[in-house]
């Protein structure tokens, strides 16, 4: 992996979390290649598994963990164990989330509903609470759990993985965006309630990337892009997805002490200037 820029985080503890998925398993990558001890943590054991075969395979430092971001019990077995095999936590990527189609209408207006089809009056009031508690829990109990050793010793640094919908709610998915509008809120809210303690707490928004879980509403079986795409392709005035290497720069700057000693309360879009454009 070619990586943004030249930074060291040599002797830094990186944990990750949703170090199995595609973005945070490339950032969990990077932060490997740049010198980091990385904990890579995800309920999909395998996929982190071979993450860290294939990290440790370049001669950098990966360790995979079994780990569920919404059982504390799970958490705090994890951070016992990271704290034996690596050392106390110095840096926490909070990039386990998601969505799910029990919280996701089929059409974008409810007048365009046909029979059979989801409208929102058929969203599962399980399937919410699921999408809420895997974003937003999910960021908040790895956070009570690997910050605790930040706080200890006066220095850290925690980002979580907000999105484009917290700024502009998408159609279809309401209980992902209303989720990743508190990821936002509370990366302030723990900015402000960390700020004398030397723990900084950002985000990053990603604009849309192509991944294993929107892939089949990107792009129809054929590989041709759906409607969807092409809506979102036309308010990016880059006219184009963002590729998860792209994050990589704000990743670092955000997560380097000596770049960003003063930022603490952003949320960073990076986003091929979505966030930017009216569509006029």
């Amino acid at each position: 992996m070619e990586l943004p820029y030249n930074v060291d985080f040599t002797g830094k503890v990186v944990v990750v979390t949703g170090a199995g998925g595609v973005l945070c398993g490339d950032m969990a990558r990077a932060f490997a290649q740049a010198g980091a001890k990385v904990a890579a943590l995800d309920i999909n054991f395998g996929a982190v598994e071979k993450l860290a075969l294939e990290c440790r395979g370049g001669g950098w430092t990966c360790l995979a963990y079994k780990a569920d971001v919404l059982d504390k019990e799970s958490l705090e077995a994890v951070r016992q164990r990271v704290l034996s095999d690596l050392g106390p936590c110095d840096i926490l990527i909070n990039g386990a989330g998601g969505n799910n189609p029990r919280a996701t209408t089929d059409n974008e207006y409810q007048h365009e509903a046909k029979d059979g089809q989801k409208t929102f009056f058929d969203l599962e009031a399980d399937g919410v609470d699921f999408v809420f508690r895997l974003n937003f829990q999910g960021t908040l109990l790895p956070t009570q759990v690997f910050a605790r050793d930040m706080a200890g010793r006066k220095s850290g640094c925690v980002l979580n993985i907000s999105s484009m919908n917290a700024y502009v709610p998408l159609t279809k998915i309401p209980a992902y965006s209303g989720a990743k509008a508190a990821v936002s809120n509370f990366t302030q809210w723990l900015a402000v309630h960390f700020a004398g303690t030397g723990i900084r707490c950002n985000a990053i928004a990603p604009g849309f990337l192509v991944s294993d879980q929107n892939r089949a509403l990107l792009f129809n079986p054929d590989g041709t892009p759906t409607a969807r795409s092409g809506k979102i392709l036309a308010g990016t005035p880059m006219g184009r997805f963002v590729d998860s290497s792209e994050l990589l720069g704000g990743v670092f700057f955000l997560c380097d002490d000596r770049a960003a000693s003063a930022i603490t309360g952003v949320v960073l879009p990076i986003d091929g200037g979505f966030a930017a454009y009216s569509g006029v």
